[in-house]
């Protein structure tokens, strides 16, 4: 895409959520304000936005160009006070894009980099796999290939990408055992088989170390989470029960194995069809936190557990929402003992800080979206100063992607 047709508007604004002026790509950011970033293409959807921090601190964001007949991978970096121009990662006419199931970007310990999206396998509406590509540089990137190895023309996605070590753990879900018999709009399946989670280590060469079932029956379609602790890997995943309960469920990398499935939390929610709404899992040190979304006996909720132990035992649940969440939940950690969930509430996009004691801050009014699945999952990192919330705004006929950059001082992380 050429230069002149993508723009970037900055918002600067002096108090919470009062802009106060808009500029252009205005380059000279003060640390202290409060940043609305919007961005836009002349004639193409840009959506399914996602935020990441490298092991060093960089920041990146990517997204998808969608046109009527291509799509293209794209991501910006950080630099300077202002977003670099669009680096092009891949492009395809035969792409599976989804608006809860979005393409990663990771970065490895050495600095390099890699992306995963999705591109249909076969003639099915969801025959597709799990792409993947490799940068050393940032700018060249290799040719995407195929994560997995099983062939069949079925369901993979919904992936987690977590540094291990040198490597990278990736964690899908994968419809291999399923024989793609079917995928309903409710999201009700009649599959042969049931949808598995799996796991596999690659190396910055794209090279496939090692290759794991985690657990052989678990939701179709909601996000996977991993988190690397001091004690090794964890996974959060919706499992599914022979009653169709559908509860978080966790493993962990124990003694150069995985667990078997444990329940974080038995909500036993019953429900016969996936409510595509993943948990989110962080760690810091030996502390991990974990967020999600249930409705058990018909009541919304988001929940948050934390574990100071690596995830081996974790706290009573403490409920964040204000009582009209649909879910769609984005966390990380602001520092030792403190996080930031964010969530949705019907059209509007709240936050707020949880301690390790159990202790909610304010919640606040971050963004007004859509409830729309076309809005996507927001999307949050902190930067170690500031927190950088992304979303989709499918609010006009051409879809837009706004980011958010908040300033948390010692004094405001409540």
């Amino acid at each position: 895409m050429k230069k002149s047709h993508f723009q970037t508007s900055v918002y600067i604004i002096f108090s919470f959520f009062l802009f106060s002026q808009c500029t252009e790509k205005k380059t000279d950011v003060n640390e202290d304000k409060e940043l609305e970033f919007l961005f836009e293409a002349d004639g193409v959807h840009l959506e399914e936005p996602f935020l990441n921090l490298s092991p060093d601190g960089k920041l990146f964001f990517s997204w998808i160009e969608k046109s009527d007949t291509t799509n293209k991978l794209k991501y910006a970096a950080w630099q300077d006070s202002t977003w670099s121009e669009p680096i092009l990662i891949a492009k395809g006419q035969d792409w599976f894009v989804n608006w809860a199931d979005y393409p990663q970007l990771a970065s490895f310990d050495n600095g390099s980099m890699m992306a995963v999206f999705l591109q249909k396998s076969g003639p099915g509406t969801f025959a597709y796999d799990v792409m993947m590509t490799f940068s050393e540089n940032g700018t060249e990137w290799t040719k995407p290939t195929v994560l997995h190895d099983d062939g069949s023309k079925t369901e993979h996605g919904f992936v987690s990408l977590s540094p291990f070590g040198q490597e990278m753990l990736i964690t899908w879900l994968d419809g291999r055992n399923t024989g793609g018999n079917g995928h309903h709009e409710n999201h009700q399946h009649s599959h042969q088989g049931q949808m598995s989670i799996r796991a596999a280590l690659v190396d910055n060469n794209g090279n496939k170390l090692n290759e794991w079932e985690l657990d052989n029956r678990v939701c179709d379609c909601c996000q996977t989470g991993s988190a690397i602790t001091e004690e090794g890997p964890i996974v959060v995943f919706r499992d599914r029960s022979e009653s169709e309960i559908r509860d978080i469920g966790l493993v962990r990398w124990i003694d150069s194995s995985w667990t078997e499935t444990e329940p974080l939390f038995m909500d036993l929610w019953e429900i016969a069809a996936c409510p595509v709404n993943g948990p989110r899992i962080v760690a810091f040190e030996n502390q991990v936190a974990v967020a999600w979304y249930t409705a058990a006996k018909g009541n919304p909720e988001v929940k948050l557990v934390f574990s100071q132990d690596n995830g081996a035992s974790f706290s009573s649940p403490v409920r964040i929402d204000l009582g009209k969440t649909i879910g769609r939940i984005a966390l990380c950690y602001l520092e030792k003992d403190k996080v930031m969930v964010t969530w949705m509430e019907e059209v509007k996009i709240f936050g707020r800080t949880v301690s390790i004691d159990g202790s909610l801050g304010k919640a606040r009014e971050l963004a007004f979206t859509s409830e729309k699945r076309s809005s996507g999952f927001p999307q949050s990192v902190f930067d170690g100063t500031n927190l950088w919330l992304a979303w989709t705004d499918d609010q006009s006929e051409t879809k837009k992607i706004r980011i958010k950059r908040i300033n948390f001082s010692e004094e405001n992380i409540k």
